[in-house]
């Protein structure tokens, strides 16, 4: 399987669509948390997700009218979303107990059914109708999508079957040590330098964040800033994964076996000295990008 994701390129009203199915699947998986909540209060027992949908229609629906104004799949997708996020819970040691989700937080919803790309650039979606994006879609069966907003842009996502395309390699093996200065080291002696995104933008997030806290809640101008704010977050998201994404690329492309060491990042992160720098290296995200990447060059990690 490979993933796809790309910004839609909407207008005004195609926003306040998927506003509108966002909204929507927030609203059933809080109802749902809230639910959940009090039944273990009074049984101990938690409703499943088939359950909660059941409820919702009988209970929620009918006095909120707008829920018959987007698809079916976003609150089903919420619920079933809620109910992977206690399992998690009771039998993932560092995974919390489901929280509410806030409007303008990761919001997302997800989508199935009779789903098309009809041109290059063009995808029609049940109940929203034909979105354009920026770039070119892969022409390619579409079972379900994720739309997600981050900052004030909206994204589609979705995964696709995929066969190996082995590339031809320059080498047969090469080692890899990564750090904080230097983002790699490789044995045949190419480096990598750590773009360091969030420490070249910190001055620039803490004056976002305090024109954030000065701001009145509620209002147009805190908006505003948190918007601002969001931005560039997002910007500085995007360098780091650009440059992970070039240096895990060259390296799954051109050699048969990477070795890498196995670091314990969520230790190194205890410390909290380095804790900083060692988060904007993304440490993970290298691991987690060569590791797919390895599958589509044929390449051995």
């Amino acid at each position: 399987m490979k993933s796809f994701k790309t910004k839609l390129k909407l207008n005004n009203q195609q926003k306040t669509i998927l506003a509108k199915h966002a909204g929507v699947a927030r609203h059933a998986y809080n109802w749902g948390l809230a639910t959940c909540i009090k039944e273990y209060e009074l049984t101990k027992k938690r409703p499943s997700a088939i359950t909660l949908h059941k409820r919702l229609v009988a209970e929620v629906k009918s006095i909120n009218p707008w829920y018959y104004e987007v698809s079916k799949c976003a609150p089903q997708q919420a619920l079933r979303d809620l109910e992977r996020a206690f399992k998690n819970f009771l039998t993932i040691p560092k995974c919390g107990f489901p929280k509410f989700k806030k409007k303008g937080r990761k919001d997302s919803f997800y989508l199935e059914g009779s789903i098309k790309i009809t041109q290059g650039n063009y995808i029609k979606l049940p109940r929203i109708g034909v979105v354009k994006t920026y770039e070119i879609l892969p022409s390619v069966p579409v079972k379900n999508v994720t739309i997600s907003k981050r900052a004030d842009s909206w994204y589609i996502s979705f995964k696709y079957d995929f066969e190996s395309d082995p590339t031809q390699k320059q080498r047969e093996i090469i080692g890899v040590d990564i750090g904080i200065n230097t983002l790699a080291t490789c044995s045949d002696g190419s480096k990598f330098a750590n773009v360091k995104a969030y420490r070249k933008a910190k001055k620039q997030l803490v004056r976002h964040q305090r024109a954030v806290s000065k701001k009145v809640i509620g209002s147009k101008n805190r908006l505003k800033a948190v918007k601002k704010l969001a931005k560039l977050h997002k910007r500085v998201a995007d360098i780091r994964a650009d440059a992970l994404h070039k240096l895990t690329t060259w390296l799954a492309k051109n050699h048969s076996i990477i070795v890498i060491e196995d670091l314990n990042v969520s230790g190194m992160l205890k410390n909290h000295k380095l804790a900083s720098a060692i988060a904007d290296c993304g440490f993970y995200e290298f691991k987690r990008q060569l590791t797919y990447k390895c599958e589509w060059y044929g390449s051995e990690l």
